[in-house]
């Protein structure tokens, strides 16, 4: 049994959000999250994952030791889990796995916790037994009552883009959705904040406010553009010229901005200007914008073809991977776009597929193996068609990269995208 079934098993994959029940089982543990370095807090819609690369990759390149909570994971359970940059070993996790389920055993075992909160005690429970410079902790859903805002004194909060997601836990209200992520901001804390839908920000500057956290906002405190080869980022402390970024897409220049930012707020000498022109070009984030280079999927594409793997999944996703459509990264020559897209049922696919519209040749859509939740290849080929797309569906993504082959007479590029649950089997099956 892996460790997903097994955390399925005893702590169903169930959505309750609360903090009493973690809050709870931490103290059992001995208060884990009282322990830690210091910790960069990040919330948001989109970019949180990426953001939280970018700072690793600043912090690693300074020689800081660096503990990350991240989620979901790509393949493995153990990608979430980062203890001092490395990812988690089977072991350390099985005994860690043990120790909380003893604990909880011994308290009656008749608590519910959900599969993210029994998660999230493992990573900070790990966290603390490890010496090191920071901690990255990225919320999973909202934020007021995410499991990972258990941290009281956060050494910084970071929030990236806010728009709508998860709709059947956060609602349909802009404004709601914001108060509940703003929320990990902290009395007398630094918050940083990329730019923001005006209703998003109204609400970000409220909620400073009523908690005296120092607000750093985007084209207001920090600004970033791009200057020649160059990324030029203006924080509080000053001018910074970093290489692009390795993770390609202009959205992922505010990643990288808010990133730079973050950073610096910390007050950390360590991290230096080099450190951050090191970090901008040794990030890596898999299926973020991913050119797939081997295995299996390659092999069926002739010379010149691309695929690309991404796992963005909403509509503000969708606009971000559109507007990299219209300049491609490291493209010399136009190609004709092919789609392969797999969506789960809690998401928009209208509004996530509609800005690819002027740019897709076809559109291919699959079903995600073994994902209950997954949108049938036949329902969401017609929500495509609906859009105006040339859709079609397919059994599987070898089938749909078959397809594609068969039609197309010329060099072309394709693209799977949709979901991270998607993005990670094809990474697993494509090694």
């Amino acid at each position: 049994m892996d460790v997903v079934q097994r955390l399925n098993q005893h702590h169903p994959k169930v959505i309750d959000l609360s903090l009493e029940r973690i809050e709870r089982l931490l103290e059992r543990l001995g208060n884990p999250e009282d322990q830690l370095p210091p910790v960069i807090h990040i919330a948001g819609t989109n970019g949180k994952g990426s953001s939280l690369a970018f700072m690793r990759a600043i912090a690693e390149a300074a020689d800081l030791k660096v503990h990350a909570y991240t989620s979901p994971h790509l393949v493995t359970f153990n990608e979430r889990i980062r203890i001092a940059g490395e990812i988690i070993s089977d072991q350390a996790l099985l005994d860690l796995i043990d120790e909380v389920e003893t604990v909880i055993a011994d308290h009656g075992g008749d608590e519910p916790i959900t599969f993210f909160e029994i998660t999230t005690a493992i990573a900070l429970l790990a966290f603390s037994r490890t010496p090191a410079d920071l901690v990255l902790l990225e919320t999973g859903l909202g934020g007021r009552l995410d499991a990972t805002n258990v941290i009281q004194r956060p050494a910084v909060t970071a929030l990236t883009p806010i728009s709508h997601d998860h709709a059947g836990f956060l609602g349909d209200d802009l404004a709601g959705i914001a108060f509940e992520k703003a929320a990990i901001m902290k009395p007398g804390v630094a918050c940083v904040t990329t730019k923001q839908d005006p209703i998003v920000l109204d609400v970000i500057r409220g909620f400073a406010e009523d908690v005296d956290a120092p607000l750093i906002v985007e084209d207001e405190n920090w600004w970033v553009a791009i200057k020649g080869e160059q990324l030029t980022v203006m924080t509080p402390e000053g001018e910074i010229e970093p290489p692009l970024p390795a993770l390609p897409g202009p959205h992922q220049l505010q990643n990288a901005g808010l990133a730079i930012v973050a950073m610096a707020a910390l007050g950390d000498d360590r991290i230096t200007r080099q450190a951050v022109a090191k970090g901008m070009s040794n990030v890596e984030w898999p299926a973020r914008l991913q050119k797939l280079t081997r295995g299996p999927l390659i092999e069926k594409l002739p010379d010149n073809w691309e695929l690309w793997l991404d796992g963005g999944h909403n509509p503000a996703a969708g606009k971000a991977i559109a507007a990299t459509l219209k300049n491609w990264p490291g493209d010399a020559i136009e190609k004709p776009l092919h789609l392969i897209t797999g969506l789960i049922n809690t998401k928009d696919p209208s509004g996530y597929l509609a800005p690819f519209k002027d740019h897709a040749e076809t559109l291919t859509t699959v079903t995600i193996p073994g994902e209950e939740a997954s949108i049938s290849a036949e329902d969401l080929s017609k929500i495509a068609g609906e859009l105006g797309f040339a859709a079609r569906p397919a059994q599987l993504v070898s089938d749909a990269i078959d397809q594609i082959r068969a039609e197309e007479k010329v060099p072309a590029r394709i693209l799977i995208c949709g979901s991270l649950y998607l993005a990670g089997i094809i990474l697993k099956d494509n090694n």
